[in-house]
This record gives structure tokens, sequence and C-alpha cells, in this order.
């Protein structure tokens, strides 16, 4: 199955995904991420950040999750994905698909990034940044709602893993 994580910049996604993975490990399944900053240093590398640029490395992500999906992997994908139709057209090829949407507001994240990516951003120095100058298109209905403004870490993996549990896709943990 593909377990699709998306959210602004700094959301969460990737620790959120990191900690799934290792849940998912302890309960004999086979895993595999797919960091959206990973996957732009290697398969996507020299792709910019236009929306043609954007929707290429999301579907190239997409295509990765689906082969891996179909061998009895686990697939994450942790990528901000800013299109609804891009993330809509990557469900549609996919028989077992859950996104999973971090959300989070700009103050919170601008208040967080240690980088201050967002800072930059809305001072006009970072171009094309979604959120800020560029759109990010929540999702309509997510089989997952996390909200890494008012839960811990702690509380949206649990949210997250019971949730896969009630779809079945993961067997609920054994208890001694």
């Amino acid at each position: 199955m593909t377990i699709w994580f998306t959210g602004l910049s700094g959301a969460g996604k990737t620790t959120i995904a990191e900690k799934l993975v290792q849940v998912l490990r302890d309960r004999g399944r086979k895993v595999e991420i797919l960091d959206g900053d990973v996957v732009r240093t290697n398969l996507s590398k020299g792709l910019g950040f236009s929306k043609e640029d954007r929707d290429t490395n999301i579907r190239r992500i997409g295509f990765v999750c689906n082969l891996l999906a179909r061998n009895g992997v686990f697939a994450i994908a942790s990528a901000i994905s800013p299109y609804r139709s891009v993330r809509d057209e990557i469900r549609a090829t996919h028989s077992d698909f859950v996104e999973v949407y971090i959300r989070c507001s700009i103050e919170k994240l601008t208040e967080r990034d240690v980088k201050g990516l967002y800072a930059k951003a809305l001072s006009g120095e970072i171009k094309n940044f979604t959120g800020i100058s560029d759109p990010y298109e929540e999702p309509l209905n997510p089989e997952v709602l996390l909200d890494s403004e008012t839960e811990t870490e702690e509380e949206s993996l649990a949210k997250l893993v019971a949730r896969l549990e009630e779809l079945g896709y993961v067997a609920p943990a054994v208890t001694a």
C-alpha cells in the first residue's frame, strides 16, 4: 500500500513518517520511505520549482511508491505535494492509498522554523515558496488528518496507526 503524507514545509511529515516506519517494521512489515527532499536530490535532480517541475517530482514519487506497493512493500511518501489534482492522479493509480494531511498554520510554522525559510519567503527573499508565494491546496477528504500545531508527535502517530488498523491495513499490536 501507499501512505502519502502531505502538508506544508516543516509541518512534521517526515518526523511522523519515520516514526510510522518503525511501528510498521516492528509489526513485521517491509517499508520504504520516499522523502521529498531526498528524492529531489537523487531521482529528481535538476527539477526546479515551477508547477510543471513540482508535478513531475510528485509523479516520480508516486510511480516508485506504486512499484514498491505492488511488490508487498509499504511505500511511504513524505512530500509537500502542493497540488490536489496531482495527488488525486497518484491516488487513482494505486489500489491501496491512504492520504495523511498534516495541518499547521503559517504562523506556527514560521515560529518553529529554525532555518528561517518562512521569514525569508515572507520578506520576498525566497520565491515560489509553497504556502506563501506559491499555492498549497489542502486535501478535501484525507483518510487521516493530523494537526501538528495541537497534537504531540506521539498523539499524531497513535491517531495514524489507529486509523490504519481501522482501515484493515495494519493488524493491531499484540500485547503480552
